[in-house]
Formats: structure tokens, sequence, C-alpha cells
């Protein structure tokens, strides 16, 4: 998978896509999600899982937080390090991250990962790493690439929709049915659901990262900046409604890890004394 994975980012470059108007929709919504959560805490320890070649952790770098990178693909790996960030950068995997001890950041950046998984089991590992790491009451932001998104673009937009069916790729229902070397995996929002259950994470909420952006790349591309921007007015009014999610291209699920129940009464005690 790794070698699947290096190959094809050897040729696709995540930085152009995220800077090309259609991509900025999702990068700019993400962003402003990011500095929703982190609030007035300019001392906040954040981890970038899966960061591609850093559009995220070099930016909030930048920006003065404590930002530490873990990539899997070398090739971005090269590329973050190259644009001379303070984030520390780590070549790793989001199935693994024994290097990082328990609680240790207050906020979990997990944006490539579940796009490449494709079993409930590695899935939920991955949670349960990025959970493991953060601080109770930290916040950890997921991104996942959406079931209908896939099926009405590839299968009925570029007309593969018979083969798809043909080729064993889609249910009954049209849920698609991923390999490794398909590289991508899409999920619905009831597959999200089961993944936090089964991790025991908390949603604080769930958008829709980019809306309808990917359905009209030519036409958002093509837009004024005075267009544009009233576009993105359009979408930070309606990202968060539940009947547009599912078919998103992308979406952002924000979680928290809640303190453990050893957590609570220390924090109940606390309470107490203070009274």
């Amino acid at each position: 998978m790794t070698m699947e994975l290096e190959k094809y980012y050897n040729k696709f470059c995540e930085d152009k896509r995220l800077t090309r108007k259609y991509g900025q929709v999702e990068y700019i919504t993400s962003m402003k999600y990011i500095h929703e959560y982190l609030g007035n805490n300019k001392k906040a320890k954040i981890l970038d899982v899966g960061a591609g070649t850093g559009r995220y952790s070099v930016q909030l770098a930048n920006e003065g937080y404590d930002v530490t990178a873990v990539e899997l693909v070398k090739h971005n790996l090269g590329i973050l390090k190259s644009k001379g960030s303070t984030a520390k950068a780590f070549q790793g995997t989001a199935l693994d991250l024994s290097r990082f001890s328990e609680n240790t950041f207050d906020m979990t950046l997990v944006f490539g990962p579940m796009y490449h998984l494709y079993t409930l089991e590695d899935k939920v590992k991955a949670l349960q790493e990025a959970k493991r790491v953060t601080k109770p009451s930290g916040v950890i932001l997921v991104a996942y690439c959406m079931n209908e998104y896939s099926v009405l673009t590839y299968g009925f937009k570029e007309n593969n929709i018979r083969d798809c069916i043909e080729n064993g790729k889609l249910t009954d229902d049209f849920h698609v049915i991923s390999e490794p070397k398909d590289l991508y995996d899409y999920v619905r929002i009831e597959d999200i659901n089961k993944l936090n259950e089964e991790a025991g994470l908390r949603r604080i909420k769930i958008i829709a990262a980019d809306g309808p952006a990917n359905y009209m790349r030519q036409v958002i591309n093509a837009m004024d900046e005075e267009t544009f921007q009233v576009f993105l007015n359009y979408h930070f009014s309606t990202c968060e409604r539940p009947d547009l999610l599912g078919a998103s291209a992308h979406t952002l699920d924000i979680l928290i890890k809640e303190s453990s129940e050893e957590d609570a009464v220390i924090e109940a005690k606390e309470v107490e004394l203070l009274d």
C-alpha cells in the first residue's frame, strides 16, 4: 500500500489542488473551523497526521502554533521539510503514533489517512491513536471522502457506472467498495457515525468541507474574486446543514476527546475545593 501511495503522490500535487479556487473552498473552510476550535489558545500543541506536503501544518506553524506533522509518503515529507517552517516533521502512519505520549496535543488533525484506509478496523485504530495522543477535552478533526460524490462523478458523469456495477465495485444500494489499488475509500455519514461509536469519540459537529465546489470546478475557477467571496458566504451559510452533508466531496468531522471518569472525579473535587 505504501508503494502505491508513493507512486501516486510522486505525481499528484496536493498543494496545487488546495490552491486552485475550487480547492481553496475546502482549505479555507477547514482553516476556519481549526481556528474556531483553537480559540484563544496561542500555545496550543497541534498534531497533523497525514500532513501531506504541509498545507495545514506549515501555515499553522507560521502562525506561531507548536505543530508536529506526521506523513507516510517520503516525497510529500521532503516537500514539507523544504518549506522551512518550525513544524516538526516525521515519517509515520496514522495506525501507529507510538512515538507520542498519551494526552500530548490540544488538537489533532487527521485530514488524509481516512482516504487511504479500507477496513473498519484500520479506521477505528487510526481514530483511537488520534484519541490517545490528544489531551482530555482536546479536539480531533477528521476528513473523509464521501460516497455519493464518487458515484455521481466517476460513476455517472464520467460514464463508468455500468463497469463499476459489473466489476463488483458497488453494492446494491450504490455504496463504493474500495481496495488499496483504488487508492481512495468512500464513506457515508452512517459509516462515520459507526467509526466514532467504535472509537468512543463524541461529535461536536460535522460539516461539508467543500459543499458543491468539486461539482463546479470550472465554474468556480473562472469566478472573479468578488463572486468567489459571495460563493464562500453561501457555502459557510450551508455547510453545516444535515441535508447537504452526504453529497459533499469531503466532510470534516469535529470530535472531542471527553475526559475519563477519573478526570471527571478530580475536576469535581477541584470545584468543591474552590467552593
